[in-house]
């Protein structure tokens, strides 16, 4: 092979161009969680490259027939992952509409500061780009304008829909008394109960972020991509919800 003495610009833009596609599919692999996949994909792959490569006629063929088997059980495992990838495309970004992002996030809070005062429990669920109600049940439709009052009432204890989470979506409370999935493949705290276990079983399953207020201690646990960040301040809070929902003071 011979190669040339100099680059020429059709050889760099080739370069540059490779270079971002293989950065930006590692973004992708990485919001998306989907290592894994691509660990049990590429494993699969080296182990029939060993096999072509010393000459391991058996094990060759062997692979070659399982391929397609792999490739439908990969679907079928990771369909959670999957799911939240497609879902994400057709969802809407949690401040799509005109309005203060600052001043919403303010409202919510001060009911969070109320409640945690008063130790009322709660979970509060902001959805991002993936619909968190495909992945919960029992809600009950809400389409209410954000107000500390209006989520104070929500969650005080023995009202009907205090027992399950409240999903923000923009500026509205979407819907109330949501189930949601439990968290999976994790070490839990003794001290942790089903709200903590709920809160980091939607941010595994979806982009979304969850605000839980703790009934027996009165602290602020806030989870994101599946892990939990507990015994929070208000200022703590705020920078978390603010960093991660992309808010600036003066919006």
């Amino acid at each position: 092979m011979i190669f040339k003495n100099s680059l020429s610009w059709r050889d760099i833009l080739d370069l540059t161009l490779l270079t971002v596609l293989f950065y930006a599919f590692l973004i992708f692999t990485a919001k998306y969680r989907l290592q894994k996949v691509l660990i049990v994909i590429f494993g699969f792959l080296g182990l029939w490259s060993l096999a072509d490569i010393l000459k391991l006629q058996a094990l060759g063929w062997l692979l070659k027939q399982f391929w397609t088997i792999l490739l439908f059980s990969t679907i079928v495992v990771f369909q959670p992952e999957l799911r939240r990838i497609f879902q994400s495309f057709s969802g809407r970004s949690i401040f799509s509409q005109r309005y203060s992002k600052a001043k919403v996030i303010k409202k919510i809070i001060k009911a969070i500061v109320y409640m945690s005062e008063k130790q009322i429990g709660a979970l509060i669920v902001f959805e991002r780009n993936v619909p968190v109600e495909t992945v919960s049940e029992g809600c009950v439709k809400i389409d209410g304008l954000i107000s500390p009052e209006l989520l104070i009432t929500i969650f005080y204890p023995l009202t009907p829909l205090h027992d399950g989470a409240v999903i923000i979506k923009g500026n509205r409370i979407a819907c109330a008394s949501c189930v949601l999935p439990l968290a999976k493949e994790v070490e839990f705290d003794a001290k942790l109960g089903t709200r903590h276990r709920a809160a980091i079983g939607i941010t595994q399953e979806t982009d979304a972020i969850a605000v839980v207020v703790s009934e027996e201690t009165g602290s602020i646990s806030v989870a994101i991509n599946g892990n939990l960040f507990r015994n929070l301040s208000e200022e703590e809070l705020k920078e978390i919800l603010y960093k991660e929902l992309s808010i600036e003071e003066n919006d």
